[in-house]
């Protein structure tokens, strides 16, 4: 091996190393007590390193003695061995992986493991990158040399290398006379493994598209190892070991465009080619998590960016507008869209079709079930289809049955493949999958909310359901519900009135427990835009006003109750007059008018003790008993919380009845009752599994111990309080109020 080569190999692996841990020229140079220039020329392989200098590098980089074995002779001796070396040079770009580094160049160097490796991810994730470095670290073991092959299997405008074809570059670099080579596939595979049997070579094939391509190059038991890259996962390849290559993490995404840009790293100037942000920490991470932290899409927009034109400010900026992103990632020699294309143009059309379907799923790890009514196929159909596009790396499938798409590949997906589907098929898969996650949501809604008026008629429930019991409903909608928000705005944008707004309507007890006010607000207003009949309306005005009110937005509140109103009344429906009137003393109560909203609250009380709706009827007495103390009208206060207490049947309106009737013996004056009374409200808060209402009861057992003149306890309450992290707003919490009154 020249020395030149050997100078440019342990610099290309300290600059690696050195950029991987995040180090700058400067500050790196200053700690192993050395120029900066002498760093720098030795990186570049312009200058030979010392001994002294290999030892501080390794030391400080914590390599473990791999640094400094790069210069060693007797380690040159080892790597050498007379053998042909045609491995590319591992480059300046290949940064990290330091654990995939680590296990791939183990695995190589074990004489007891004969079998192929392959190493497979998406395009552009930098597998030809890793296995080149990595045969170069194993180079040692190897004295017969290495041999780098393209098997051209997803190169654009190239045919793939035959079986044969592959066999005869091999055999070319055996020392075979051509009168010696067979002209037959066996009689070539013969002749190459007879020729590794007593050599310790290292093939590195790459960019392999199957595994009959180059099964017949497989060397048996001999003492030569293969190593394969490929997009595929190559399953059929049997004996093989895998390593599956992702994308990068944050820091070696954001170094590699460091190094890539022509900055040095934090703290070093870029240059002139760096422009204005290069070394701003914050627009590089938002660079590199647009690129999806994919090596070739990092490449690329550094690329653009050291090209000039752009600021690393102005590329971010490009890069952040998805209907942009997949163009700005093209340099004019190198494209994501176009390696992708590549993948995705063997796919059969089957396979293609549920493809450009998955990106109809919102940005989103999808459930199983969700994409087998996407695409409209059986459970078995559908499997083997993921399958396929599982082992060609278009989709991530994980144990649980999630399917997921790379942020990049999902906007190839929808600009690129979806646009080939004819507009009903979409319409359809849209229809069908958004009927599912209603049927779903509606399903966990009976079991988490036995109580509850939804409207559900003409809604099919999936035969099979991913819970069981309550909790397990409860858990699937903490799990799923960003992503039946945005079905919810999905079905908006595909015209599905009905399911839309029933979708939403489901959702609003999910939301009102967990007090996730934002997405309940948002799919409400998009459900508004799409609802065009006037009970539909009036439900969704009515429930969005809920939500208001729980956010302190009182005057807001206010108006959609009354709109809600006049739908009900269009409607002709006395069911939803009477909601909408209850709904609107509450936030009346809020705004300060106790005395209107307690007259509507008696009004509505009567109609839901008639109709016996029980849930109703506790929800009507809390609200009086708070109008009631907000009144000084304590006894009858402390009757209906009373009332509310004995009739409550869910946990959560046990947990919200008891902190209420604490409450009202808090503003009796009655601070002993009034102490127990959130005591026990914390512990059925516990129980419903409810963070707000026990933060509320913590909060009233600090009110009562200041009341009391119990300074340190009450400080101490109200952090277990705020621990919690909810939303305790003074607006509509009376204990918030009170809490302010008592700091004064």
């Amino acid at each position: 091996m020249r020395d030149d080569y050997r100078m440019a190999d342990f610099g290309t692996e300290l600059r690696r190393r050195r950029m991987s841990a995040g180090i700058s020229l400067t500050a790196f140079a200053a700690t192993i007590h050395f120029t900066k220039g002498y760093l720098s020329r030795v990186e570049t392989g312009q200058k030979r390193a010392s001994h002294d200098f290999a030892r501080a590098c390794d030391r400080v980089l914590k390599a473990r003695g791999e640094l400094l074995a790069l210069v060693t002779e007797r380690s040159l001796a080892r790597r050498t061995g007379g053998g042909l070396v045609g491995l590319p040079d591992g480059g300046r770009l290949f940064l990290g992986r330091e654990a995939e580094l680590a296990a791939l160049t183990t695995s190589l160097r074990d004489p007891r493991d004969t079998r192929a490796g392959v190493v497979h991810g998406m395009a552009g994730s930098g597998k030809t990158a890793l296995a080149v470095a990595a045969a170069h670290a194993a180079l040692p073991a190897f004295p017969d040399g290495c041999l780098f092959f393209d098997y051209r299997g997803h190169t654009p405008g190239a045919e793939a290398l035959s079986p044969v074809e592959g066999l005869r570059r091999l055999v070319s670099l055996l020392d075979v006379t051509p009168g010696q080579v067979p002209a037959d596939q066996d009689g070539l595979a013969n002749l190459v493994r007879a020729r590794l049997r007593d050599r310790r070579l290292l093939l590195v094939l790459d960019n392999v598209r199957t595994a009959d391509q180059v099964r017949p190059v497989l060397p048996g038991a001999a003492a030569s190892r293969v190593l394969v890259t490929s997009r595929g996962r190559l399953p059929s390849l049997d004996g093989s070991w895998h390593l599956a290559v992702g994308v990068l993490p944050r820091r070696e995404a954001i170094a590699l465009w460091r190094s890539a840009a022509g900055d040095d790293g934090p703290g070093d100037s870029a240059g002139d080619g760096a422009g204005d942000g290069a070394g701003d920490e914050e627009v590089v991470a938002e660079i590199a998590e647009h690129c999806g932290r994919l090596p070739l899409a990092v490449r690329i927009a550094a690329a653009r960016f050291v090209a000039g034109g752009w600021s690393a400010v102005r590329l971010r900026d490009r890069l952040a507008d998805e209907d942009t992103r997949l163009g700005a990632l093209d340099d004019g020699e190198r494209s994501v869209a176009a390696a992708f294309a590549v993948s995705c143009a063997a796919l059969p059309e089957d396979q293609r079709n549920l493809f450009g379907l998955l990106a109809l799923h919102p940005a989103a790890a999808a459930e199983s079930a969700s994409v087998e009514a996407l695409s409209g196929l059986g459970a078995g159909e559908t499997d083997r289809l993921l399958d396929r596009l599982h082992d060609a790396h278009l989709v991530v499938r994980d144990e649980q049955g999630y399917v997921e798409l790379h942020d990049l590949m999902r906007m190839f997906a929808l600009r690129r493949v979806l646009p080939e589907i004819a507009p009903a098929a979409r319409e359809a898969a849209v229809a069908r999958l958004v009927g599912h996650a209603l049927g779903t949501a509606l399903a966990a809604d009976e079991l988490t909310e036995p109580h509850r008026f939804r409207p559900g008629a003409g809604v099919a429930r999936p035969r099979r359901l991913p819970f069981a019991d309550g909790d397990g409903a409860l858990a699937w909608l903490d799990a799923q519900w960003p992503v039946l928000a945005d079905l919810v705005a999905v079905a908006a944008d595909h015209g599905l009135g009905r399911p839309c707004w029933q979708l939403a309507f489901v959702l609003r007890a999910f939301f009102f427990r967990e007090k996730r006010f934002e997405p309940w607000i948002r799919t409400h207003r998009r459900a508004l835009e799409v609802a065009d009949e006037p009970g539909a309306r009036g439900l969704i005005l009515n429930s969005l006003g809920m939500a208001h009110v729980e956010s302190g937005e009182i005057a807001e509140a206010v108006r959609c109750h009354r709109l809600a109103q006049e739908c009900f009344a269009e409607a002709h429906d006395e069911r939803g007059q009477v909601d909408a009137l209850s709904s609107l003393a509450w936030a009346r109560l809020y705004g300060g008018e106790p005395e209107a909203a307690l007259a509507d609250l008696e009004r509505v009380l009567e109609v839901y003790r008639r109709t016996g709706r029980i849930r109703n009827v506790v929800i009507a007495l809390r609200g009086i008993a708070y109008a009631g103390s907000a009144l000084g009208r304590h006894e009858e206060a402390i009757a209906s919380a009373k009332e509310a207490n004995d009739l409550a049947q869910l946990p959560v309106d046990r947990a919200m009845s008891a902190n209420c009737r604490a409450w009202t013996w808090f503003r009796a004056g009655h601070l002993d009752d009034a102490g127990r009374g959130y005591t026990t409200a914390a512990e059925l808060a516990e129980q419903a599994g409810s963070d707000h209402e026990r933060a509320r009861a913590l909060l009233g057992l600090g009110n009562v111990a200041a009341s009391g003149g119990d300074r340190a306890t009450a400080a101490r309450r109200w952090a277990e309080a705020a621990e919690y992290r909810v939303r305790l707003d003074p607006v509509v919490l009376g204990e918030a109020r009170a809490r302010l009154e008592l700091l004064g």
